[in-house]
């Protein structure tokens, strides 16, 4: 089985109980499934799950680079130099990051409120990033613009190979077929 669910903001990526906290179980009553990857509690969109050990394994193992789109909503304007940056890759310190897709996009149309909303701040700009990356590792898409000098005020996942959050509402989920969504096996 392998489900899709649009997570929405501030819901922690697990069934067990957190106190004060949203978590998977709030949303999901199917037994035995638990996500391939994370999204952390402070980004929203689509997040997979699945009660197939292997198939959990290679969506969220990073080497096997499946494509996750992100929309990211930065602080100010990115220029040129900056996509660039993310176009070839990162240092984040610890690890570099590959060669990422980045383009600047107008706000998705598709995209529903968050709550809470992002502090709105009349005298800062901010501009909507398409991102996508093929690793997938803790924060990534976070640093990554941080480090380009565009800090991520709100951040969705909107796809994982093929599979995409578009016409998911928020909160709800549906199951997909189980042929594999990112091409291979």
């Amino acid at each position: 089985m392998l489900i899709a669910f649009n997570k929405p903001f501030g819901v922690a990526c697990k069934f067990s109980p957190e106190p004060g906290r949203k978590t998977l179980a709030d949303y999901i009553d199917i037994r035995r499934v638990y996500p391939a990857g994370r999204l952390d509690t402070d980004s929203e969109g689509l997040l997979l799950l699945t009660d197939n050990g292997v198939l959990q394994a290679r969506i969220a193992e990073p080497k096997n680079e499946i494509e996750k789109v992100y929309w990211a909503q930065v602080e100010g304007s990115p220029s040129l130099t900056a996509l660039d940056q993310l176009r070839k890759g990162v240092s984040l310190g610890d690890f570099t990051t590959q060669p990422a897709d980045a383009s600047l996009i107008d706000e998705p149309q598709e995209l529903w409120p968050r709550d809470p909303p992002i502090r709105y701040r009349a005298r800062i700009l901010t501009a909507w990033i398409r991102l996508t990356i093929r690793e997938g590792k803790n924060r990534q898409v976070r640093r990554m613009t941080a480090k380009v000098g565009f800090p991520t005020l709100r951040l969705i996942r909107a796809a994982i190979g093929k599979v995409s959050v578009e016409g998911l509402a928020l909160g709800t989920w549906r199951e997909i077929g189980p042929e594999a969504p990112w091409g291979g096996q």
